[in-house]
């Protein structure tokens, strides 16, 4: 059974990988309306990955003898300068979560709640391995020419890397 505080705290996290989700299909929308290929792909399987994140937490919530609390979500950015300007708020967000997630973590340790602090384990990891993503691929940019012509390099470089996380 959830305490109160790990019920709030874990709803508040639902918001959270909700408003994740609605940010990464505006980032693939905007990408899609520059015919950006694979970083719109990308971003609408990050925008699926962060719906399943989401609906994990609903389902434990409820299982746990809580009530998941589906909410208004604040409307994400949905425009952007650059496709790395994408890429850096996109990292700037994971790393929100991340530290949300590490504060769940140290809650859920504080009191005790050692199945929920063990059902996060999963996020912990995933989490860290989101960040590593977004960082390689901003390291492609950071490679990159600043005129521009390595930018469907990059495009297609992205669609690579999509490919192998859907692999596996």
């Amino acid at each position: 059974m959830l305490t109160k505080k790990i019920e709030k705290a874990l709803n508040d996290q639902i918001v959270l990988e909700a408003y994740a989700s609605n940010s990464y299909l505006a980032m693939a929308s905007w990408c899609e309306g520059k015919g950006l290929r694979g970083a719109t792909k990308f971003y609408y399987a990050q925008s699926d990955e962060e719906r399943v994140h989401m609906l994990k937490l609903v389902k434990y919530v409820n299982a746990s003898g809580g009530s998941a609390n589906i909410t208004a979500v604040k409307s994400p950015e949905s425009s952007y300068k650059t496709l790395q300007e994408t890429f850096e708020a996109a990292l700037k967000q994971e790393k929100a979560v991340s530290q949300s997630i590490n504060q769940l973590v140290e809650l859920t340790f504080n009191d005790k709640d050692y199945t929920t602090h063990n059902f996060l384990q999963w996020y912990v990891q995933e989490q860290h391995e989101e960040e590593a993503l977004f960082r390689s691929i901003l390291d492609l940019f950071a490679l990159a020419d600043k005129d521009g012509k390595s930018l469907i390099i990059i495009d297609n470089e992205i669609m690579k890397i999509r490919n192998e996380v859907e692999a596996g």
